[in-house]
């Protein structure tokens, strides 16, 4: 278990800093937004704050510090393979008082074996899974129409055009995350990829673009649509592009559309996604860089798989059960990700139907793109 940086001193700011906005995009919210189940695919959010406390209490205190659970009668009601999304509001999860009296006694167990041994991979661990959360609760603020944050979840415009393409040349190049610092498993080992030559374009889709799209029968006409794709769009009553597109910035990144959505919009493009291999290559090519990064989740082409010779740290269920066809690939981070958890070769997934991720695209092509009707995007 390597140790880290940041030190003892560092890594108590960064989780106090964690911990400060965590609590913060909450605040706005009543005892009863916290508490209710807004979409069966997501927690209530009080839980998901019960959840960081008790991972916090698993691998800093007890697997780490070698202390007793500060609450074992909670570890099966916040694990989050014991206890499935769809069941969590039926608990009985911590509320209101005793759910910040809980991270609060968490966090001085941390405190206290962080000061007697120092700041380790695991401390980073801890950090990162609670900024994500932060992220997911925010997607539940989305799902369930409740207001976010000020200045949170909006995608900034972006400059350029769309129909502005990066060319890049067929080269090998090494993919995946070193050996060396905090990466998580998925992200290893570093192998080299060969691409062949390929376009990807500057900046993401914008809402202008994605509105072409719409208003041109995007969510009409089968031909731009995978078979699975068209019956998610019938059985789900999936007619229109997501609220914000008409009254978003035009030039801002098209945010919260699905992996369906994002295929079907490339198809009409006359382009496709790109692997997450030369979404990778793009991210880290400096002579000719992407605009936007960071705004949005960018969908890619890529299954979610193991690297050549992967091997699970530090347990099992972080991305093993995941691996597989069913889950797809998203690169870069978007508004709501805190910067320490998105770089350019981290591995973000989720399910092709999921519309509540900060989520849009960027397109990439063998050639020229050739759709005439498409605009803004060539």
């Amino acid at each position: 278990m390597a140790q880290i940086l940041d030190g003892r001193a560092g890594m108590r700011e960064a989780l106090d800093g964690a911990r400060a906005r965590t609590l913060g995009l909450v605040a706005h919210l009543s005892d009863e937004d916290l508490e209710r189940v807004v979409d069966p695919i997501m927690s209530p959010i009080a839980w998901d704050l019960g959840h960081i406390a008790a991972y916090e209490d698993l691998w800093i205190a007890h697997r780490l510090g070698g202390l007793d659970m500060l609450r074992p009668d909670l570890a099966a009601l916040y694990d989050a393979f014991e206890t499935p999304r769809a069941v969590r509001g039926d608990l009985e999860f911590l509320r209101g008082a005793e759910l910040l009296a809980y991270l609060e006694a968490v966090r001085a167990r941390t405190v206290a074996v962080t000061a007697r041994d120092g700041a380790t991979d695991l401390h980073e661990l801890v950090l990162r899974h609670e900024l994500q959360h932060t992220e997911t609760m925010l997607q539940t603020m989305v799902l369930g129409g409740l207001p976010l944050p000020d200045g949170c979840g909006v995608p900034a415009p972006v400059a350029g055009r769309d129909d502005d393409w990066i060319a890049l040349p067929a080269a090998e190049f090494l993919m995946g995350a070193g050996p060396d610092g905090f990466a998580y498993d998925n992200e290893r080992p570093r192998h080299l990829v060969s691409l062949a030559a390929f376009r990807i374009a500057r900046r993401p889709v914008t809402n202008a673009t994605w509105l072409t799209f719409t208003e041109g029968g995007g969510y009409e006409r089968r031909p731009w649509w995978s078979h699975e794709a068209w019956m998610w769009k019938e059985e789900y009553d999936i007619g229109d592009c997501p609220e914000g597109v008409r009254t978003g910035d035009p030039d801002a990144p098209v945010v919260h559309v699905s992996w369906f959505e994002a295929d079907a919009f490339a198809r009409w493009a006359g382009a496709r996604l790109p692997t997450e291999a030369e979404w990778e290559r793009a991210a880290t090519w400096d002579l000719d860089p992407m605009d936007g990064p960071g705004q949005v989740w960018e969908w890619t082409a890529s299954a979610f798989l193991a690297y050549p010779g992967f091997r699970a740290y530090p347990y099992r269920e972080y991305s093993e059960p995941f691996f597989g066809d069913r889950y797809r690939v998203l690169r870069g981070g978007s508004c709501a990700t805190h910067p320490r958890v998105a770089g350019p070769t981290f591995r973000n997934w989720d399910l092709p139907q999921r519309r509540q991720l900060f989520a849009g695209l960027r397109l990439a092509t063998d050639h020229e793109p050739t759709n005439p009707t498409s605009g803004r995007t060539g």
